[in-house]
């Protein structure tokens, strides 16, 4: 069975530099992602607890499927260092075929 765009997700998670590679390595290795890249000298503008704060970051950008996606994030609340970390995951609207089933078939 081929897999269809909308199984396919790209899940952004931002995190520490120093957690960023353990955690992308954990991803994959757990079969939770097919790929994660890595978008280091992310500067996040944002409020927490009543005050505006300023953050280096490094972008996670996991390639996963819609059936894996609750394990994916149960581990990235497990691992990451932050309280609330940011795990928003967004739909693939298409793809290449084959790209789309490399997912599936890296995940399952």
């Amino acid at each position: 069975m081929s897999a269809s765009p909308q199984d396919t997700l790209l899940v952004f998670v931002s995190c520490p530099a120093e957690a960023a590679e353990v955690l992308a390595g954990a991803l994959v290795e757990l079969r939770l992602a097919a790929c994660v890249s890595q978008l280091p000298g992310v500067r996040s503008v944002y409020r927490w607890q009543g005050a505006v704060e300023r953050a280096e970051e490094t972008l996670l950008i996991a390639k996963t499927s819609q059936a894996r996606y609750a394990e994916l994030e149960a581990e990235v609340r497990r691992r990451h260092p932050y309280e609330l970390p940011e795990v928003l995951a967004v739909h693939v609207a298409g793809g290449l075929p084959a790209y789309l089933q490399w997912v599936r078939e890296s995940t399952a």
